[in-house]
């Protein structure tokens, strides 16, 4: 596993802990900060408003700072609640809560003991999360390492695997001008070998796909969810990182068929490439290509402008085409440019 790669494994499995860890801290600082200013103890007495200053930055939320004058034990004191809303008029009166050991520490409203404890309790929680997650996604990544030959096996050698005996060409294009979306999978003579299309979209919930192997004339129906991403959790280099078929995280599904795939992003850029292996062997290389996937084409119109995700060209030794299919499709919809 090259250098990207590793990075971007790290960079993933240390997602939840790069977020919620920060946010932990954040918290418990917060809950400290809360115990050394404890309303419990403060005392109310009443002030009067001397100046009302609009300091309103969105028109439909008025914002005020409001000046105001109180006494305690015969002094008086002058202070300003800052950014208050709602309606105040000088020389009316205003509630004022005081600390009785300096009464120059006031607030307008009082907040219960359980406050900074409560915060420091989530902030605890949130470390230990994140940090439990992490060690899961790690734990994940070693047991995907162990079931299929990886760090200790020797690395696979894909870069003679276009031109090795066997393997053919094939190109992948998404059909977008049809009233059914979808991909294709077909040879160099346009022979469409595998497509999935669209058969019902949705802004909530799956999209209906029907895939269609044309080499064995098998047809069947899926639901693809939504792809789904947290931020916490994103790809580094990722936008999306995963999708549901048939209620099943799509990478589950390829990692059960023995699927591993690493890329070269940084030496390959703009055409990324994927070098995919099935239970340790080459099963296939595939880089994202110009609109134009075919050779003939990219000549005709003198244009390879690589534009990712719909478009790539696809080597490969297989006849297994739904699972190549499948290998794509999760690329594309994920907008995958990283190890999985």
């Amino acid at each position: 596993m090259n250098f990207e790669n590793k990075f971007a494994r790290f960079m993933r499995n240390s997602g939840p802990a790069r977020f919620f860890i920060p946010l932990g801290i954040i918290l418990i600082v917060f809950g400290v900060i809360m115990f050394g200013f404890d309303t419990d103890k403060f005392l109310e007495t009443t002030g009067k408003i001397t100046d009302v200053v609009d300091v309103s930055t969105d028109k439909n939320q008025k914002e005020y700072d409001v000046s105001i004058a109180y006494t305690v034990d015969g002094k008086e004191y002058q202070s300003v609640f800052g950014n208050l809303s709602g309606e105040f008029n000088v020389g009316d009166d205003i509630k004022v809560f005081y600390n009785p050991e300096d009464p120059e520490q006031i607030t307008n409203t009082k907040t219960g003991k359980w406050l900074g404890p409560a915060m420091i309790a989530v902030g605890a929680l949130a470390i230990v999360f994140g940090i439990l997650k992490t060690v899961k996604a790690v734990q994940k990544s070693r047991e995907l390492d162990a079931a299929v030959p990886g760090e200790t096996a020797p690395q696979i050698d894909f870069s003679t695997f276009k031109n090795a005996p066997g393997v053919t060409e094939y190109y992948c294009r998404y059909d977008k001008n049809t009233l059914r979306p979808g991909y294709i999978i077909e040879d160099a003579w346009r022979n469409i070998l595998f497509e999935g299309t669209m058969t019902k979209n949705a802004l909530v919930g799956t999209r209906s796909f029907e895939f269609k192997d044309h080499t064995t004339g098998a047809v069947t129906q899926h639901e693809v969810g939504h792809t789904m991403t947290q931020s916490y959790n994103n790809e580094f280099f990722s936008t999306k990182s995963w999708f549901k078929i048939d209620g099943r995280n799509i990478w589950d599904v390829l990692h059960e068929r023995g699927l591993r795939m690493t890329t070269d992003i940084r030496s390959k850029f703009p055409n990324l490439g994927y070098d995919i292996s099935k239970n340790g062997a080459p099963f296939a290389r595939i880089e994202t290509s110009g609109m134009y996937v075919h050779e003939d084409d990219a000549a005709q119109h003198k244009l390879n402008i690589p534009v990712g995700r719909y478009y790539y060209r696809i080597w490969t030794d297989s006849k297994d085409f739904e699972t190549l299919f499948l290998t794509v499709f999760a690329i594309s919809e994920t907008e995958q440019t990283m190890v999985e």
